[in-house]
């Protein structure tokens, strides 16, 4: 069974945290996975990110050389194990303003922008930019390339579905945003107050076209 011995580079990340840097996405999402479900005592918080993987420690219990020789003898388990979970997002892509837009630049039809998109499960590699703003990965090649708008939106909308480069995203708040806007979910993905962020680092989104009618029948509900 690998270890992360044998695929990671471990720096200080401060004096509470050590950064461990992976050869790749899914090493880094196996290592992220296998502390959590298997957490030292001295373990305080796991923030995984594309190719890297942050650990938190409490610096009263452990020492930093001991948090690195744990984390290099941690067993990771194959690829296709420890999967995250799969979630459906309802997206009404009537509702993208950029859809046009990514059609023309990628030579692909509005349909065929929302069928390649759709039809895409997507892994949630790291969590940013605002609360709960899930970047995933990857997008279909077709796809991929796009860039973002050359001014801003001053306000992209709650639910908004952008992407950009190889990547899409949800909006989960309103923000100012230069993504492409290719859709809209009408479901909450992060309600601060309350501690709900239902999606995190390592699990999998597949968003579902929905019509303008099915958007209003589930606009508010929860992930």
């Amino acid at each position: 069974m690998p270890t992360t011995g044998t695929a990671c580079h471990f720096e200080a990340l401060g004096d509470q945290a050590v950064l461990a840097r992976t050869t790749d996405e899914a090493t880094a999402l196996r290592l992220a996975a296998a502390l959590r479900r298997d957490p030292p005592p001295w373990l305080e918080d796991v923030v995984g990110a594309y190719t890297s993987v942050a650990v938190f420690y409490d610096a009263a219990r452990v020492g930093q050389v001991a948090v690195v020789e744990h984390l290099r003898g941690v067993p990771l388990v194959d690829a296709t194990a420890g999967t995250g979970t799969l979630h459906e997002v309802p997206c009404c892509y009537d509702l993208g303003p950029d859809l046009e837009r990514v059609a023309a630049a990628t030579g692909l039809t509005p349909t065929a922008v929302v069928d390649l998109h759709g039809g895409t499960v997507y892994t949630v590699y790291a969590i940013g930019f605002c609360p709960g703003f899930p970047y995933l990965g990857y997008l279909p090649e077709a796809l991929q390339g796009v860039p973002r708008l050359e001014t801003p939106r001053v306000l992209v909308e709650p639910g908004s579905v952008g992407l950009t480069g190889r990547q899409t995203g949800i909006y989960p708040e309103a923000r100012p945003g230069g993504w492409n806007l290719v859709g809209r979910t009408p479901l909450v993905l992060v309600d601060v107050a309350a501690g709900y962020f239902p999606l995190r680092t390592g699990d999998r989104v597949r968003f579902v076209p929905v019509s303008r009618e099915r958007y209003r029948e589930l606009e508010g509900q929860r992930l």
